[in-house]
């Protein structure tokens, strides 16, 4: 089974990570004929664009995928999310997920510099690519996710992440509180990310050592039987009028937090 991924990033980090089959890459045809003047900042727009083109079209090349130039009409058509493809798709083959098995073993492998984000029941594709974004920056060694009720990798999702996702380990559990139990095994501690009566400040939390946080669904948290799963909750002080940040924004914080304190000298 294959899809379309769209967007310059992520086509490009695809190309890059090479985890998957890249059938085809599709790079819109540039306007033709006179062209009216643009502005400064136009014209430095066209450039990166068509500079990140070439880009994409060279790696696509040196792994051997063919490269279609076509019409912006036919993007437009086939990956249906208006101008969000940026001039560029890829034909691609489905993302494959880790086992619950492979995941426990990366995080042995990893000891104690293990650190996992999983995600209970999270719905919001740009939650979730906004996630797996920050965890390819701050070094997660595994995403695990619920095989149902859960938004999964898709395109939106690729996009979303600027295509950091090609290069994360994504596990698909039947049940996320017998994962967490796996991977407490491993000798990591998990905490979940939820304000409630004796949750610790972040800040004030040890994050380092093997470590799994647990980040809930934009609506109702964590769930009950995941939390009990947990060895402690987690929270970030506010003190605003609103009562909560989303998912992505929450996660990130804290995922920031425990990559300074590992890296503290």
């Amino acid at each position: 089974m294959s899809e379309i991924l769209y967007g310059k990033h992520s086509v490009l980090e695809a190309l890059r990570a090479r985890r998957r089959k890249v059938h085809r890459v599709l790079i819109a045809e540039p306007a033709r004929g006179p062209q009216p003047a643009k502005e400064a900042n136009e014209r430095a727009r066209r450039e990166e664009t068509a500079a990140r083109h070439a880009e994409i079209e060279s790696e696509a090349r040196s792994a051997g995928v063919t490269v279609e130039r076509v019409l912006p009409a036919r993007l437009d058509a086939l990956t249906r999310v208006g101008q969000h493809h940026q001039g560029v798709a890829a034909e691609v083959s489905a993302f494959k997920y880790d086992t619950l098995a492979e995941t426990v073993e990366r995080c042995r492998e990893a000891g104690p510099d293990a650190l996992v984000l999983v995600l209970d029941t999270l719905q919001d594709p740009q939650n979730f690519g906004t996630l797996l974004r920050t965890s390819e920056a701050v070094g997660v060694t595994a995403v695990v996710i619920l095989d149902r009720r859960q938004v999964e990798v898709t395109p939106a999702v690729s996009n979303a992440s600027a295509g950091a996702v090609e290069h994360m380990s994504v596990c698909l559990a039947n049940n996320l509180a017998r994962a967490i139990e796996e991977l407490k095994e491993t000798g990591m501690w998990v905490y979940a990310l939820q304000a409630e009566p004796g949750a610790q400040t972040y800040t004030q939390a040890d994050l380092r050592g093997a470590l799994g946080l647990v980040v809930g669904s934009e609506g109702r948290g964590v769930g009950r039987l995941v939390r009990e799963r947990c060895d402690g909750a987690l929270e970030i002080p506010m003190r605003g009028r609103i009562e909560s940040l989303n998912a992505a924004v929450a996660g990130s914080v804290v995922l920031y937090e425990a990559l300074r304190q590992r890296t503290a000298s």
